[in-house]
């Protein structure tokens, strides 16, 4: 037998170890086998849950989707655009990489999308970092307690649902009762050093409209709005929340006071439904996956208080049909730190901001105010509560007098409510709130 020289073998050696060093390996390429309405099934080995992949149409265009589940042997994806051009047989390439998106201070200002694309057609200046979407939340144990007070500007708030810095509350209302509107205003009157604002499912008119009017020059400088419209895909406005609350988390880590605030949550959830029935989840209640339930408090729970700074979270959650019962209202409700119900009923009266001040809490406001806050807002609040449970026997000439609480009810009734009217425009200094507060309580 002949064997090859060994100064040979040692040449071919050197030269193979070269080869491979430099040579890119061709990666797994699948091919579409089936399009089944939002789902897209490939065959892809190796590939693994939450992994982008790039699917190219006949024309060269790059549809961009993400791996959500699998079925057998075949990878099951959801696009994160548009899936015009694709058809059975279309190349997947798997990019082996998660959903990252760029985070800095050069965002701020900014409209971005769900992938942190600025939507203004103007490059970033720079990019601090590139962030992983999908974070765990801080550890339970160790976390600061919440004890300073997060001023909005907005009286009602301020001074009988005061919040604190770090704090969670959910704001729920109907359609056209003035949350956006609410919300525009606590990101222009609040002392937070920065704000990111989730727009998800928004009508793409109202986008401008909450930029331009709710929001203002002012408050867009230090803010950074997140869009995704109602007419993208389910994958792409699920990841909208995902987005601002990791742009948030890099605020806080550089030791700010960040506000979070989200239009709406029952939006996110409408899409994390679409996403789990496509892949094959039972519906539950009103229709709602359980993945649903899972991901909420996954969510909800990145905002808070840490260390290094905070994560002041507004969601708001558009209540289905005015009803504060149905499952993801409840749902949130129970997650959150307190809740700021808005009133159709009260909107009606020309009553702007319409809080239900009896049907709101903050669950921190004892732990927050001073005991001559406490005790004007008790106060205001029952004589609030006195009022409206005898409010039909008032309003029909029923009533004529002799209970002193009900007669200092009504005499406070017109100057409550024009101490919690508030100009859209107009912010207020907290410490001005409560000491008109404690006034009111003392006529």
């Amino acid at each position: 037998m002949n064997y090859l020289p060994n100064e040979f073998l040692k040449e071919f050696n050197k030269k193979a170890l070269q080869v491979i060093e430099k040579e890119k390996f061709s990666q797994w390429v699948g091919k579409v086998s089936k399009i089944n309405g939002l789902m897209i099934e490939a065959s892809i080995p190796g590939a693994t849950i939450g992994e982008l992949c790039n699917i190219i149409t006949d024309s060269g265009d790059n549809r961009i989707a993400e791996i959500v589940g699998f079925r057998d042997d075949v990878s099951l994806l959801l696009l994160l655009g548009a899936g015009g051009g694709l058809h059975q047989g279309s190349k997947v390439y798997p990019t082996g990489k998660m959903l990252k998106i760029p985070v800095g201070w050069s965002m701020l200002g900014r409209i971005v999308d769900s992938l942190g694309r600025p939507l203004d057609n103007k490059p970033l200046e720079y990019i601090d970092e590139w962030r992983g979407i999908d974070n765990d939340p801080p550890e339970a144990y160790g976390r600061p307690r919440i004890d300073t007070i997060f001023a909005t500007g907005v009286k009602t708030i301020d001074s009988l649902l005061t919040l604190g810095v770090g704090q969670r509350v959910g704001l729920f209302a109907g359609s056209g009762v003035g949350k956006s509107t609410l919300m525009g205003m606590i990101a222009r009157c609040s002392d937070s050093e920065v704000n990111i604002i989730a727009l998800v499912g928004e009508r793409g008119r109202e986008v401008q409209d909450f930029i331009e009017q709710s929001l203002g020059e002012e408050g867009l400088k230090k803010s950074i709005v997140v869009i995704a419209t109602s007419d993208q895909p389910p994958m792409f406005r699920l990841k909208c929340l995902y987005t601002a609350t990791t742009m948030a988390e890099f605020f806080r880590d550089q030791g700010k006071k960040v506000l979070l605030m989200v239009d709406s949550v029952t939006r996110t959830a409408m899409a994390g439904r679409e996403v789990g029935l496509s892949v094959g989840e039972p519906p539950t209640m009103k229709g709602y996956t359980p993945s649903v339930f899972a991901l909420l408090p996954r969510l909800l729970e990145r905002a808070g208080y840490s260390e290094k700074g905070s994560i002041t979270a507004i969601y708001s959650t558009l209540v289905d049909g005015d009803d504060f019962n149905e499952p993801i209202a409840d749902a949130v409700r129970g997650i959150l730190d307190g809740h700021i119900v808005l009133s159709r009923a009260i909107a009606a009266k020309n009553h702007f901001p319409a809080i239900d001040v009896l049907a709101s809490v903050s669950r921190l406001f004892p732990e927050l105010a001073n005991q001559e806050h406490q005790k004007a807002a008790g106060d205001i609040r029952n004589m609030m509560a006195l009022y409206k449970n005898s409010e039909d026997l008032i309003t029909i000439g029923a009533y004529t007098g002799g209970d002193r609480n009900l007669d200092r009810a009504i005499n406070l009734n017109e100057k409550i409510n024009d101490f919690l009217k508030q100009d859209i425009y107009s912010c207020f200094d907290i410490k001005h709130t409560v000491e008109e507060l404690e006034k009111l309580s003392a006529l």
